[in-house]
């Protein structure tokens, strides 16, 4: 269809020609989520071949994907995120969030999810999935550090809304991240001893994450998915606060072949939660 000449200059009508069209974020969504080959996203999003050929071919023509050979006979591509199709992760995390408050929810503004909604139900389908290839997130030293890790026989990741801010009290479930932080901290020589690795998770700054980490001496890993990448390729469930996307309380244990094996989801009772992190990913660890 053809727009009106004032749309020439309008940002809003130029994204919407990539994320007006419903196949597209869907096909958008399931590349972030590590998705990339033809098959894969056809069986995943439910599109016939035809349609889904006219939707990449459309979105590498934008400029939001590059095709991949990694298969020569016959020619088989992989579709991967440009630097501009990156750069859409935020709004697409942002449509979820919409979706989860105002369609999926009552509107209300909570750090935290009911049992029987939406996001409980997608957060805990991602156990027994694997994680995708080339999760590196920024840590607080400013180097990409690999979401699991490669030293370890399970790797428990926690997902916090964020650390020294004075919003948290205002929002259901958002405060204790402090407190989150510090009792992982205190048992990091047990989560060791049982070949365990943590990870600490939040859209916070990578300089707010490195002050936070020297002030109280965290000795694991704090990553920063201020970018969204982690976010959108699991669907993890967000709020916003004091004008940030922030991560809901999560947290799952994930074995050294990148397979989620447990998910804490919603984080309630703080404290009882690490312990019970600690106690299934030493099991994990047991059995690898």
């Amino acid at each position: 269809m053809r727009m009106h000449n004032a749309d020439e200059s309008c940002g809003t009508a130029q994204a919407a020609k990539v994320l007006g069209d419903w196949w597209n974020v869907l096909v958008l969504r399931e590349i972030a989520r590590g998705r990339v080959r033809f098959d894969a996203l056809a069986s995943e999003i439910g599109l016939s071949r035809k349609v889904l050929t006219e939707r990449l071919g459309r979105l590498v023509t934008q400029g939001v994907l590059h095709r991949s050979l990694y298969q020569r006979r016959p020619v088989r591509y992989e579709y991967l995120l440009t630097e501009a199709g990156a750069a859409l992760l935020p709004l697409l995390v942002a449509m979820q969030e919409w979706g989860d408050r105002w369609m999926l929810g009552d509107g209300s503004v909570t750090a935290t999810a009911s049992a029987d909604g939406a996001e409980h139900t997608r957060v805990h389908a991602l156990t027994g999935t694997r994680l995708p290839d080339g999760l590196d997130l920024p840590g607080a030293g400013g180097e990409e550090l690999p979401l699991v890790s490669p030293d370890a026989a399970a790797t428990v990741v926690f997902a916090y809304p964020g650390t020294g801010v004075a919003w948290e009290e205002q929002i259901p479930g958002a405060d204790g991240c402090t407190q989150e932080n510090r009792l992982f901290r205190d048992a990091w020589p047990d989560f060791r001893r049982a070949g365990v690795d943590v990870r600490g998770l939040s859209t916070q700054l990578v300089d707010e994450q490195a002050d936070f980490a020297r002030a109280e001496a965290i000795p694991f890993p704090l990553l920063s998915d201020a970018s969204h990448r982690l976010a959108a390729a699991l669907r993890l469930p967000t709020f916003r606060g004091a004008g940030r996307l922030r991560h809901k309380r999560v947290i799952v244990v994930v074995d050294a072949g990148r397979t989620v094996r447990h998910v804490l989801f919603p984080v309630v009772d703080i404290p009882r939660a690490v312990t019970e992190s600690l106690h299934l990913a030493a099991r994990c660890a047991r059995t690898a």
